[in-house]
């Protein structure tokens, strides 16, 4: 053997470089993509929950001020339920469909309260009193929307005054 011996060196071409790196740059952006749906759809999912837990949070002090109350107007709209708290404070609650809210309204002194927001629908089918006179039960229908997400809450109560 000679003195000098040629070992043979093994290492990638610029071709091969060239070509992983498109590879890992086409996972990279796959991951990327993923990554961006994720996010969007758990922020729209926080947004639908907020939405729907103010509205039942909403039905919720609604029936049990409905439940307790007394001299409903049986007349009001569907989109209205006006009568006195148990604690003889004349309110109603009222959607209004220009800007999609709920408000509490106290009668005595005119204030208004958003008491939920994005709600798109909302009705209040109330059940007159033998004599017509009162309310004896009320079913209660809200459609809220989130984004492109709807949602129906529906409530009922009876007047427990009225229940003779």
């Amino acid at each position: 053997m000679s003195g000098r011996e040629h070992k043979s060196i093994t290492a990638f071409t610029i071709a091969e470089l060239l070509i992983a790196l498109a590879i890992m740059s086409i996972l990279l952006a796959a991951v990327a993509v993923a990554f961006k749906a994720s996010i969007e759809n758990y922020q729209e999912n926080e947004d639908i929950f907020k939405t729907i837990n103010n509205a039942r949070q909403a039905l919720l002090r609604m029936t049990s001020q409905i439940r307790t109350g007394d001299n409903f107007n049986p007349d009001d709209p569907s989109n209205r339920c006006s009568f006195f708290t148990a604690n003889n404070e004349d309110i109603t609650y009222e959607h209004r469909s220009t800007d999609n809210k709920l408000y509490l309204i106290t009668n005595s002194n005119s204030s208004e309260y958003v008491l939920c927001n994005n709600v798109t629908s909302m009705s209040f089918i109330k059940s007159p009193t033998e004599d017509g006179t009162d309310v004896k039960s009320v079913q209660i229908s809200m459609t809220v929307t989130s984004g492109n997400v709807q949602r129906v809450i529906s409530a009922a109560t009876v007047v427990r005054k009225n229940l003779n």
